[in-house]
């Protein structure tokens, strides 16, 4: 039922879907590597611009791949959090969600590795989610997320309400 990855211990496959040819990658992931849209929502801050570095990249991967994962700013005054089970402007500001092709939440580390699967780089999130490194990549994350919004130019007023960059 379940088998080692070769070459690195620790890391297991789960059980694939019933109509897959693929496996799933981790727990955390219901994905597989088939030319269907996944329907994956990512939801990003458009006014960070640590983040519009990474999705522009995340795009350009999936330029052959279209409609495979929709990238959502919730900067946008048009965002509405009931459109994307319901994570408010706040919650995504506190820390990165993406909304899997079966309508899961991954929030924080699982949500990159969802991401990352999504877009071609699926090995990527099996490491992030490989369980003797997962504790770091927590810690980091929760670090990062915590502090983006001053690493950027932007403070607390963020975190409620709509924000801008600050001006000097």
């Amino acid at each position: 039922m379940f088998s080692r990855v070769s070459g690195i211990s620790g890391l297991t496959r789960l059980p694939s879907r019933v109509n897959s040819t693929v496996p799933a990658f981790c727990r955390h992931q219901h994905r597989t590597l088939s030319s269907e849209a996944a329907g994956v929502k990512v939801l990003y801050d458009g006014l960070c611009p640590i983040c519009v570095t990474e999705i522009k990249f995340l795009q350009f991967l999936q330029r052959n791949r279209p409609g495979k994962v929709d990238f959502i700013d919730i900067a946008l005054p048009g965002y509405d959090g009931k459109k994307y089970k319901d994570v408010s402007y706040e919650m995504a500001m506190e820390e990165m969600h993406v909304i899997d092709d079966r309508g899961e939440v991954h929030r924080g580390v699982p949500a990159f590795a969802v991401m990352y699967s999504a877009v071609g780089l699926g090995w990527l999130g099996r490491l992030m989610m490989w369980s003797p490194l997962r504790p770091y990549m927590d810690k980091s994350y929760a670090i990062f997320a915590r502090n983006r919004l001053k690493w950027t130019g932007r403070g607390d007023e963020c975190t409620s309400g709509r924000c801008e960059k600050k001006t000097q």
